[in-house]
């Protein structure tokens, strides 16, 4: 009952603002999801006829089997259409409508962020009293960006993050070790982690090896088995759409080169490193201070050895991190604060969960963890009811071609939306359009 109460208490937060934040590459997911239930076609051939304008943005290509496609993976198109079909069927909405697919994009997102900070709980649960375990689901789903960015619009990460969160589900268990259904849930949250949102290669390679470890040879095979299964059908989708395993991944490089004024994919350097954390504008550490308390988890994460889930965590969190402060492009272009690093908070939560056991977590850490708990709660709030608002990704120029617009103290974006007040787009999705067709 209290897991159920959870989730639709942050289905209805979630949607509270009553609108979409998406932008120009969260077009097509959400128009392939209307599609597919339409016509039953991933294709966006009919998107693109009725409105020619698409064929100019980056996210809709002509592939090679002569279809307007996509280029990200067809995986969220496909939970948002499951998730809508039934309201569709039963006649609460109509996917005709001209708001409709803002409609299936917001609701589908926050489904699965709210099912995501649920599956968080019940792997608290296990080593947290429910009080505690509460809390750090509070922290998770409304303190974090899953509040701000995640559960506003169907993209990438919402699915990625519920796979994750179903992949801790099952490798959280330590007593009774991995058994076959826990195998299930690793191989099914992995492969949708990884099929959704490829970029996780190497958080989802460290997690399987800790399952190899952690796991008899026969269970850590089912869980194997099920990811490559994920990992094939993308690859073939995208060798016969685009003729390459990896799709349009390798047109990314002209596309930051254009956009975001840089000169390679990949590059070591302190900024990337230090800004995912701590720039005033994309710093997680700055949004989301609550997430320090899986950071303290981290210093006791090696003493409970390998067959421990911790240090497995520790290690995909951080291989995920050096990846994405390496990446040419860490800030995540046009987005309200960190957006690559929510990634892998379904992971720490194991770690955050070992920072708040008992006797542990004594008063004074209690002090500190619910101070950053109410600012960080107070700034995913503010993101989510004025982005983008402020314009600050724009004004008075682009981040993507003035980065050091991204640690600027007295121009931040906190402190702009703040100023800037609420979006007028709120509320714009509690309107006839979004679920009939005008007559």
């Amino acid at each position: 009952m209290t897991a159920a109460g959870l989730f639709i208490a942050l289905v209805f937060a979630y949607n509270a603002n009553g609108r979409e934040i998406g932008n120009s590459d969260t077009q097509p997911t959400k128009l392939a999801a209307r599609e597919l239930l339409l016509r039953g076609s991933l294709s966006l051939n009919h998107v693109v006829g009725a409105t020619p304008a698409y064929a100019d943005r980056w996210g809709f290509l002509l592939a090679d089997d002569g279809n307007y496609r996509s280029i990200y993976s067809p995986m969220p198109a496909l939970m948002a259409a499951a998730v809508t079909w039934p309201f569709w069927k039963a006649h609460i909405i109509d996917i005709r409508a001209p708001l409709a697919p803002s409609l299936m994009a917001a609701f589908t997102a926050s489904v699965l962020v709210a099912f995501a900070v649920t599956l968080a709980f019940a792997t608290t649960r296990q080593r947290l009293p429910r009080r505690r375990a509460m809390l750090l689901a509070i922290g998770l789903g409304l303190g974090t960006g899953f509040w701000s960015t995640v559960s506003q619009t169907l993209w990438q990460t919402e699915t990625a993050v519920f796979g994750l969160a179903l992949a801790m589900f099952g490798f959280s268990p330590s007593r009774e070790g991995v058994g076959i259904r826990s195998a299930v849930a690793i191989g099914v949250g992995l492969g949708l982690a990884g099929g959704s949102r490829p970029q996780l290669a190497p958080l989802v390679l460290v997690l399987l090896a800790g399952t190899w470890m952690r796991a008899r040879p026969r269970q850590a095979a089912w869980a194997t088995s099920i990811v490559l299964v994920f990992v094939v059908a993308l690859c073939a989708a995208n060798l016969r759409w685009f003729g390459h395993p990896l799709g349009a991944q390798a047109l990314l490089q002209d596309v930051n080169a254009e956009l975001h004024a840089t000169s390679s994919m990949f590059v070591i350097r302190f900024d990337g490193f230090a800004g995912l954390l701590v720039s005033p504008s994309r710093g997680l550490f700055v949004f989301s201070p609550v997430v320090l308390v899986a950071v303290a988890g981290m210093r006791h994460a090696f003493r409970a050895g390998w067959r421990s889930q911790l240090p497995w965590c520790v290690l995909a969190i951080v291989a995920q991190y050096a990846l994405y402060a390496s990446y040419a492009v860490w800030w995540g272009g046009h987005t309200y604060g960190p957006r690559y690093l929510l990634d892998v908070l379904p992971v720490a939560v194991p770690l955050a969960a070992e920072s708040m056991a008992p006797p542990r977590f004594g008063r004074m850490a209690q002090i500190a963890a619910g101070i950053a708990l109410a600012w960080s709660i107070a700034v995913a709030a503010t993101g989510a009811f004025c982005y983008p608002h402020e314009r600050w990704n724009t004004d008075p120029e682009s981040v993507d071609r003035n980065h050091w617009r991204l640690w600027s103290v007295e121009d931040n974006q906190i402190t702009r939306c703040w100023t800037s007040g609420w979006s007028p787009q709120n509320f714009s999705l509690f309107d006839r359009a979004a679920i009939r067709q005008l007559p």
